[in-house]
């Protein structure tokens, strides 16, 4: 198979379907929708995080996952699940500071303000 010049542009637009940021601090996360040859569709999820060095450049450290069809529901079912058990702990988190909060408090010395 011969390769033409400009062949890699158009491929590499044909494999870009969808993208999306979410910037948070110095770290910066890319959503990726990208398509096989095959119009197969697969996710990439980058983060990507700011360095910097002592001489004051800057330079970017980089994690991707491929996140492929067959694994879409599975995956998503897990993220849920985290997100659910994160919001349960964070909640059970606010009523225990609360609670704690609280305890301190006498009725008895509320009275005494009257």
């Amino acid at each position: 198979m011969e390769e033409h010049e400009g062949d890699g542009a158009t491929n590499k637009n044909r494999d870009e379907v969808y993208a999306n940021a979410v910037r948070a601090g110095k770290r910066t996360y890319f959503f990726d929708v990208r398509a096989t040859r095959k119009n197969d569709y697969y996710l990439t999820i980058t983060e990507s995080k700011k360095n910097f060095s002592d001489d004051g450049s800057i330079s970017y450290q980089k994690h991707k996952l491929f996140l492929y069809k067959e694994d879409f529901e599975k995956f998503s079912d897990a993220l849920n699940d985290a997100f659910k058990k994160i919001i349960e702990l964070n909640s059970n988190s606010l009523e225990s500071r609360l609670d704690n909060k609280f305890s301190d408090i006498s009725f008895d010395d509320l009275g005494e303000n009257k």
